[in-house]
């Protein structure tokens, strides 16, 4: 790789980190969001919590008090990967069912730009939030990164590092593309290696042609742009942040399908993969019934008898699955 490559320009306000290091293998994760990050940096507001950028884990366990499983060691909703495999099959349109149906209607995104499409991106969000660069901000999230032993002047390698496998790292860049391409290939190999997933940003990438050669690197961003990563400051990660029309907490399921993006809330992940697997089933068992001849397409499209439902049941049952339909579901 070129030198341009390696390394961006030296000032401050330029954040593309080159070969990046793996930083501390126990790195926090965490977020404050935009004005909070004022508070607790600053003012030291939250004794034992002023990291940058971070809520403690208690506050990030309140903000997510609706996830009652397992957490990481931070705070962040860890739903299962048995789970995050089920919804492998899962469409945008099911998904948006099931989360509309919990009242959820503004979890999905769309408009991007794709690399490396094909499988959908799967994964845990590790959020991050930036904003506009501003010298005295800057000043002070630089001067907390070091006394916190971040590994080098590149902010968003500092999230990077935080990194774990099947998380998807997500980011609200406010839209920049000239100036706003958060990775190149150097950090998207990073990203590969510790997650195995991808990326969204509400920004941009550089050099599309490398990171085309990341194999299995699913890359969502809203346009492609040869500069680094200049004129912005990290502000907070694993903090709530907003993705065009959807808000996006630490350790959502991020799910792509040719649709765009969807943002499932991580204590209604389970309920998106049985949704989804229930309809699955119903389309199988229904196909079945009308190649036999058994039932008439009105009524396969229509409202299930409770002979047609229990008859489906036993269908769930010899496919081994454990769901189970109940009539006028």
């Amino acid at each position: 790789m070129s030198a341009k490559k390696l390394c961006a320009s030296p000032d401050v306000r330029t954040m593309e980190s080159g070969a990046v290091k793996r930083g501390r293998a126990g790195a926090r994760l965490g977020g404050i969001r935009t004005g909070l990050v004022a508070a607790l940096l600053v003012a030291g507001a939250l004794p034992g919590a002023a990291q940058i950028g971070m809520f403690s884990k208690e506050q990030l366990m309140d903000l997510t008090r609706a996830w009652t499983g397992e957490r990481f060691e931070d705070g962040r909703p860890k739903v299962p990967d048995s789970v995050l495999d089920r919804l492998k099959e899962t469409t945008a349109e099911e998904a948006w069912g099931t989360l509309r149906g919990a009242g959820y209607r503004l979890q999905f995104e769309g408009n991007w730009k794709e690399l490396n499409g094909g499988e959908r991106l799967i994964g845990r969000a590790v959020t991050a939030v930036f904003m506009p660069y501003r010298p005295d901000v800057n000043a002070v999230i630089n001067d907390h990164g070091k006394k916190e032993g971040r590994v080098g002047r590149g902010q968003n390698s500092w999230v990077i590092d935080t990194l774990v496998k099947r998380d998807v790292m997500v980011v609200d860049l406010y839209g920049k593309i000239d100036g706003g391409t958060i990775i190149g290939d150097n950090l998207g190999t990073s990203i590969m290696t510790r997650t195995g997933t991808g990326l969204v940003v509400n920004g941009a990438v550089r050099d599309p042609t490398g990171l085309s050669e990341i194999k299995g690197f699913h890359v969502f961003a809203r346009d492609f742009h040869p500069s680094a990563i200049a004129e912005a400051t990290l502000m907070g990660f694993n903090v709530p942040i907003r993705m065009g029309h959807a808000t996006v907490l630490p350790g959502d399921v991020v799910l792509s399908d040719p649709d765009g993006i969807t943002f499932i809330p991580a204590q209604l992940a389970e309920k998106v993969a049985d949704d989804s697997e229930l309809t699955h089933y119903k389309d199988d068992w229904g196909h079945e019934m009308l190649r036999e001849g058994k039932y008439k397409p009105g009524q396969v499209d229509g409202q299930w008898t409770p002979a047609m439902v229990e008859e489906f049941n036993k269908f769930l049952e010899s496919k081994g699955s454990k769901l189970r339909m109940t009539p006028r579901q």
